[in-house]
């Protein structure tokens, strides 16, 4: 019998996925607990429209987060430290910061976790913040840090 799975089953397959079962583990297992559906004609349509409202979605998602990271691009944000007499700075900037500084100067609501330093910022002048906005896009953004 071909089901049509609605949860991951272990040894089987994914969600979504059309598997091939015997009648009896289907009947008593599958159907029950409500993993599957049987795969008739009017189960597949629905699957194929579900998939295809997923991707249509999921592009949306991409498309925003390039408009978003374009939009990135030309923005900048000023942080500022305290210096001590030799040009050394007391302190860092961290990821939070700079989240909190976007919100504030720019009003963009950037996740700190999105943001991929290497390291807390330690010296003064521009530097390129990498932004992980989805798993295919990464946009810029410049922080600024400035004497106080």
């Amino acid at each position: 019998m071909k089901i049509i799975l609605l949860e991951d089953v272990k040894s089987l397959g994914k969600q979504g996925e059309i598997v091939n079962v015997s009648d009896g583990y289907a009947r008593n297992m599958i159907l029950p607990k409500k993993l599957g559906v049987e795969a008739t004609s009017k189960n597949l349509n629905d699957l194929k429209l579900k998939k295809a409202n997923e991707e249509k979605i999921a592009q949306e998602i991409y498309q925003a987060a390039v408009d978003f990271a374009k939009g990135l691009e030309d923005k900048e944000v000023v942080l500022t430290l305290k210096v001590g007499e030799n040009g050394k700075t007391f302190g860092s900037v961290s990821s939070k910061e700079i989240s909190e500084a976007a919100k504030e100067q720019l009003g963009l609501d950037i996740d700190k976790k999105k943001l991929q330093l290497s390291g807390a910022i330690r010296e003064l002048g521009v530097t390129q913040v990498p932004v992980k906005l989805h798993p295919k896009v990464t946009g810029t953004l410049k922080v600024f840090v400035k004497e106080a």
